[in-house]
């Protein structure tokens, strides 16, 4: 392990500065060690909110437990983590500490590193309460701690693998099994991979343009949404447009309650229309990028119904161009045409207890859905400007 360090920070560029603990960790061990982070700052409560946000906007079934699957999941992909609050560095062994774990070792030292130098929770903001607060910053950030570590990660390997290490990894990986991840709702599979195949690609883009110092510098002024991610060429440039929602629960009246607001960003949008959860209503994934390009900003909010058998939902979209905002609007036509079904008005579905509203504004875009043509339109006159 002392050896990989070394080679990482030369690799990387940066010297280390403080300490850390090490462990090895037998899968049944992470395993506990996972559910017990999950007691710590995720409770079955906040799954279930998050699942019928997420179902809201058709991407799970309302009664899937997020909770459990996700432990489960973690369980089973994760093969080593640092973590940034207690300072321990955490790699998975089963017969030996071979190629796969000196690899995985190699990627988590990054880690070490970027919190040493750059102090993860403090200096580049990204903790519990405030990724709560702007999920879409925190994604970003999350990229680009990543696809870093994973840049670095494939320079080690390239640099310093041994031929036992390489005989090691491909073993691994041609005999690797993952029947959790298989099962996954689409959106997730591809949103669990997001922070290092996409944040590797930003990474390249910067480290292309200027090795590492040009990485480094990216810790300093920290991507702020998905779309520099997924466009590193509008970084840092290009700011997310803010946009707000009004209070619905007056238009909504008694018994209504807020379950989530956010920002959707560009990166959810796309999963939204390429990987929902009705596999007859996913666009190509050429269509659905070429329709969430463009975005300028967005707000989200849902609300939950007095019986709790019901959501309502409005997404407000602003984008770069009319064009753009044109673009969308023709995505999601189709998109929610082959979700709900033929439209029963102009831009208007009514399917299974959901009566789904859509505007195109100017460069603007507005959906909104609820359990009833005069609550959806309710909605829409309140936040319609």
């Amino acid at each position: 392990m002392i050896e990989i360090e070394q080679q990482v920070s030369a690799l990387r560029g940066l010297a280390p500065n403080g300490e850390f603990e090490r462990a090895l960790f037998t899968p049944d061990q992470l395993r506990e060690r996972v559910i017990n982070d999950f007691v710590q700052d995720y409770t079955p409560e906040d799954a279930q909110k998050d699942t019928l946000v997420l179902a809201a906007f058709g991407l799970v079934e309302p009664d899937f437990d997020f909770y459990t699957f996700y432990i489960d999941l973690l369980s089973e992909q994760v093969a080593g983590f640092y973590d940034n609050e207690t300072k321990d560095m955490v790699v998975v062994q089963k017969e030996a500490f071979r190629g796969p774990e000196r690899l995985t070792y190699a990627h988590e030292y990054t880690h070490a590193l970027q919190d040493q130098t750059y102090d993860i929770k403090h200096g580049l903001g990204y903790e519990e309460q405030a990724c709560e607060q702007d999920t879409e910053r925190c994604a970003a950030i999350q990229a680009l701690l990543e696809g870093d570590a994973t840049l670095t990660e494939l320079e080690w390997f390239t640099r310093h693998s041994t031929r036992q290490d390489q005989q090691d990894i491909f073993e691994f990986y041609n005999t690797f099994e993952s029947p959790v991840y298989d099962s996954a709702p689409a959106f997730m599979r591809e949103d669990f991979l997001f922070p290092y195949t996409k944040g590797y690609e930003f990474v390249s883009f910067l480290y292309k343009k200027g090795g590492f110092p040009a990485v480094d510098a990216a810790y300093l002024n920290p991507p702020v949404s998905t779309e520099q991610i997924l466009h590193p060429d509008r970084y840092p440039d290009e700011l997310p447009i803010p946009v707000t929602l009004p209070d619905l629960l007056p238009v909504l009246g008694n018994g209504w309650n807020l379950l989530d607001q956010n920002v959707m960003g560009e990166w959810y949008t796309y999963l939204i229309l390429a990987y929902g959860l009705t596999p007859n209503a996913r666009l190509s994934e050429l269509t659905a990028g070429r329709a969430v390009t463009g975005w300028g900003g967005d707000a989200y909010a849902v609300y939950l119904s007095p019986t709790g058998d019901a959501t309502a939902l409005v997404l407000s979209t602003v984008w770069d161009s009319l064009t753009e905002a044109s673009e969308f609007a023709e995505a999601f036509t189709e998109y929610a045409t082959a979700r709900f079904g033929p439209s029963t008005a102009e831009l208007t579905w009514q399917s299974a207890g959901i009566v789904t509203l859509f505007t195109l504004n100017g460069d603007q875009t507005i959906w909104v859905s609820a359990p009833d043509l005069a609550t959806a339109q309710a909605i829409l006159a309140d936040v319609q400007p």
